[in-house]
């Protein structure tokens, strides 16, 4: 335990990718010191302020959206964005009075990040990414610090601030949470499978799923937990109830640790949160990257796993009912295989990189007292 509590921001979220490393280094600080006082900053997104507020932890929203590039009025636009959201950051410092400013990306850490720099507070970025994200790459020049989840993330190798930690990952799932294993059915005789798109869903990886168990015989062995969105809910769970399979449907799973603890093989996006996650439990999956994401960073995180043997991936676009019961049944059928990638993917681990960043703040030369 720490002997001063300090007072810690950290800044950026929205997505799950983003919030729940940040969440995970908050509770390693209250685990190292339990008086301090964290506060979280980023935008008004409902998932973020639910989440935030299942775990406990306080929460304040500034101005901000993503900077494009465009013309003339686009760049004067994202102008007074920026602008908007470093007075409203200032003046939450100001208020706050943070020891250490911590940035886990997301476009709400940057304006933070930066009026932390200017009042001459100690702050740090942490990337998740095998390709670091835009805000992230604005933000290195103004940190001392800068926490990596890959090894060799892209424009960074040998960078004199990289910390190459990994990605932190949540021990627990989320107090008093409504989902608990006995009501998902776990039963150890059957092979679980885990479905998800993240946090916001993905309609490919649902549609497909489902249908590469409508081409499947004996689908009972299978015990399915399914991850779908709030969009897609209803329709999956239909979808379940045609094809006359049991399986769990749910929008969100706030206990998504403990699933994965229990589950033999996963079917997912590559973003870096749940790849650390698949990494720490040992995890075996089948990876479909979202073909969208800032400079493609999910495939060069899917690459990643799959070039040490640890994963396999899927491009979106040759994603279908039949490419996924192909990928699905090699590995059913190779236990030895799944045992040989579930080997890697510890090798990979980095289970204490919630820790190291919260002795880092918590140690940091720059927090007097």
């Amino acid at each position: 335990m720490m002997n001063k509590p300090s007072n810690i921001l950290i800044a950026g979220g929205k997505t799950g990718g983003h919030l729940f490393p940040g969440i995970a280094t908050a509770e390693a600080i209250k685990k190292l010191s339990p008086d301090s006082d964290i506060l979280f900053v980023g935008t008004d997104a409902a998932f973020e302020v639910r989440t935030l507020e299942k775990y406990g932890f306080s929460h304040k929203s500034i101005y901000s959206k993503p900077i494009k590039s465009g013309n003339i009025f686009s760049k004067l636009f994202a102008m007074s964005i920026i602008f908007i959201s470093l007075i409203q950051s200032l003046i939450l410092i100001k208020t706050f009075k943070p020891d250490f400013v911590l940035g886990v990306g997301g476009f709400s850490s940057f304006a933070v990040v930066v009026a932390a720099w200017m009042l001459g507070i100690p702050c740090a970025i942490q990337e998740q990414n095998a390709f670091p994200g835009l805000t992230n790459r604005r933000l290195a020049g103004f940190v001392k610090t800068i926490f990596t989840s890959f090894e060799k993330t892209k424009g960074w190798i040998n960078h004199p601030k990289v910390k190459y930690v990994g990605n932190p990952v949540r021990e627990v799932s989320v107090a008093g949470s409504e989902d608990n294993l006995e009501n998902e059915g776990l039963q150890t005789d059957k092979t679980t499978l885990l479905v998800t798109g993240g946090s916001q869903g993905a309609q490919s990886i649902n549609m497909a799923f489902t249908d590469a168990l409508a081409l499947m015989d004996d689908t009972e062995r299978f015990h399915i937990l399914h991850q779908t969105g709030i969009t897609d809910e209803s329709l999956i769970q239909k979808k379940y109830a045609d094809l006359k399979i049991k399986a769990t449907v749910k929008s969100f799973f706030h206990n998504m640790p403990q699933l994965q603890k229990k589950a033999d093989l996963a079917i997912t996006r590559a973003g870096a949160g749940i790849i650390s996650e698949l990494c720490v439990h040992g995890l075996p999956a089948i990876l479909i990257p979202f073909p969208h994401a800032a400079d493609d960073h999910q495939t060069f995180n899917a690459r990643a796993l799959e070039a040490e043997g640890a994963a396999v991936m899927i491009k979106d676009g040759e994603l279908n009912g039949e490419t996924l019961k192909q990928a699905l049944e090699n590995l059913i059928n190779d236990k030895n295989r799944l045992e040989q990638m579930s080997k890697k993917l510890k090798h990979l681990a980095r289970p204490d990189a919630a820790k190291i960043i919260a002795g880092h703040i918590l140690n940091s030369k720059d927090i007097k007292g």
